[in-house]
Order: C-alpha cells, then sequence, then structure tokens
C-alpha cells in the first residue's frame, strides 16, 4: 500500500550525528537532513533534547540557518525542544543529563527562541513542574506549540497544563519509570484528557502491540501522531557505540540500548519504518496510518499540507 511521505516531528539525529552534540557543524547537520529526506521522510522537525547553556547558543543558529534555506523549505519545519524544562527524577528524565534540566523560566526560554530565529515551533515540558503553565502561556504566546512529556503528571497537572494552552503529549507510554502508581500516572492521565494529542513511537520497541492498540483505540486516529524519536545512531549498522554521553547497543532487531540500564536509548528507525511497522501488526488502515503519519502532524502545527515540498510516496509493509 503507497501511503504520502511521512511527517516527523521528533528526530534527534541521524547516520551518527546529534543535533545536541557541542561539535555539530553545519555541514554535518545538512548532511544528515538530506538523509533522513533521502529515507523517505516528507518533512520533519530537528530536535534537539537538554543540553547546556552554550550547547544552546551554538547549535539553534546552525539548525535555524538550514531550517530558513532555500534547500530545505518545506522540508525542515522548525525546531522541537525536548527539554530542558522536563522532570529531573530517574526514569522520567530518559536519557536526558540530569546536571542540565533546568526548571521552568520563561525568560530563558526567551533567550532560546532568540537564538533560533523564532524558529521553535515545539516544545515538550514536564506538566507537574512549579511554573510550568506560566512557561506554557510563554511558549503558546510565541506561537510555539506545547507537549507534555518526561514527567511524572497527575491528571489535574494534565488539565492544568491544557488549560494554560498545552496541546500534545510527547511519546506517550515513553519517558516514564518502569515502576509507577497503579492509577494516577502519567500514562492514565495522558490516555483520559481527550484536549491532548499523542505522539507515539512505533517502532517495535518502544512500545508493546497492546499498549499500541490501547492508545489509538482510546485516543482515535484523529489525536494520535506517529514520530520516530530517530536516536543520533538511527540508520547506523548493528554496533556498539558512544552516543548521549552513553555507551549504547544497536542490535540487529534494531533495539537501541544502554547495556549497563538496559533502557533505551531513543530509536533507530526513521518514520516510514515506523509507520511500516504499525501496518504490520494491522491495528489501522492505511487511511488512518495516513492521518497519523502526514495530516496530523501537520495539524498540530497549524500547516497547510499544501505547503508540503513533493517526496516520493512509501510503501507500507517496506522495512
Amino acid at each position: 500500500m503507497k501511503i504520502p511521505a511521512p511527517i516527523d516531528l521528533q528526530v534527534n539525529g541521524y547516520k551518527g550525528v546529534d543535533f545536541s552534540s557541542p561539535d555539530l557543524t553545519e555541514d554535518d547537520f545538512i548532511r544528515a537532513c538530506r538523509e533522513v529526506l533521502q529515507a523517505g521522510t516528507a518533512a520533519f522537525l530537528p530536535t534537539m533534547i537538554t543540553s547546556p547553556t552554550d550547547v544552546y547558543k551554538r547549535n539553534l543558529p546552525i539548525i535555524a540557518r538550514a531550517v530558513t534555506s532555500d534547500e530545505f523549505r518545506n522540508r525542515l519545519l522548525g525546531i522541537h525542544l525536548e527539554g530542558p524544562f522536563i522532570s529531573p527524577k530517574d526514569g522520567a528524565r530518559g536519557a536526558h543529563n540530569p546536571d542540565w534540566i533546568r526548571k521552568p523560566d520563561p525568560a530563558f526560554l526567551a533567550q532560546l527562541i532568540d537564538w533560533s530565529d523564532n524558529q521553535i515551533k515545539l516544545i515538550t515540558i514536564a506538566a507537574e513542574l512549579d511554573g510550568a503553565s506560566e512557561l506554557a502561556r510563554s511558549a503558546a504566546d510565541s506561537g510555539i506549540v506545547v507537549s507534555l512529556g518526561h514527567q511524572m503528571a497527575r491528571t489535574d497537572d494534565l488539565q492544568r497544563l491544557v488549560d494554560a494552552g498545552a496541546r500534545a503529549l510527547t511519546h506517550l507510554g515513553n519517558g516514564v519509570p518502569a515502576v509507577i502508581p497503579r492509577h494516577e500516572n502519567p500514562v492514565w492521565a495522558g490516555l483520559a484528557n481527550d484536549n491532548l494529542t499523542a505522539m507515539i513511537i512505533t517502532d517495535g520497541h518502544h512500545l508493546p502491540p497492546s499498549v499500541i492498540k490501547s492508545i489509538i483505540r482510546t485516543k482515535t486516529p484523529a489525536r494520535c501522531i506517529l514520530v520516530s524519536d530517530a536516536s543520533p545512531i538511527a540508520g547506523l549498522p548493528p554496533g556498539t557505540y558512544e552516543t548521549l554521553g552513553q555507551k549504547v547497543v544497536l542490535d540487529p532487531s534494531g533495539r537501541l540500548y544502554n547495556p549497563k540500564g538496559n533502557h533505551l536509548v531513543g530509536s533507530s528507525a526513521t518514520l516510514p519504518q515506523c509507520a511500516s511497522h504499525l501496518a504490520s501488526l494491522q491495528l489501522s488502515t492505511s487511511g488512518e496510518i495516513i492521518d497519523m503519519a502526514f495530516y496530523n502532524p501537520l495539524k498540530l502545527l497549524n500547516i497547510n499540507p499544501r505547503i508540503i515540498s513533493k517526496a516520493s510516496p512509501i510503501y507500507l509493509g517496506e522495512q
């Protein structure tokens, strides 16, 4: 089955290029972006995870120049900041370095926006943090979509952030500890909030089929978005690598993990591969996958699908 090339809202790097690296160069960034697009993604948001201040100051202008260039017009749709305003708790913070996590700070957000030449389009924050509502309002007032993730938020936390302008959930079902309270936890709370669209990683490793099915059935395809969460190791062959400040293993199945803690470190998949894996589970129709992989991400960013530059369609089932 042929579908439009998808739109990815979370790409952290590709083929050894880390968008949050202090050593990122303009040439490497451009090469990685070209290869993501050549691998079948129509357009995407380059994503920076929680980083030191000097890395934001250095890398955001590099990314912004590419976003605004003629080559990547309507292919790089802006920047996704995943952090630094997230939970510092183990499990909830995932692979993010706790030394660089910050409390919500609208003034620092304004500085990030300035360094990015106003190209930040999506930000992931934790809903339960003191000051999260004020930060969300500042982001929304600046035209940035607020998504909630890497958090320990409860039902009331999410609703408070919805009232402040939050619209989505970052990789629902991931970015939480392995052991959480039975009922009051970010997964149940996120599922229950009809105002929040759920981004989900369908790479075959982050979520088991039963959880994917439960999220899609509860949220409906109208309120789900597929993302890859592609790591800097995505696109590379199986092996042992250093990325995001840690030793990781990419095994032949595509599972990318830290052998010390046995936890995932992002995805090794592209979004076309994630869409194909979802198709293989036979949980969604091709039309629903098109909505979740193409139309819904553009709707979240308030982008007209007709401006997306032409890209070759992908074929579901090809991984």
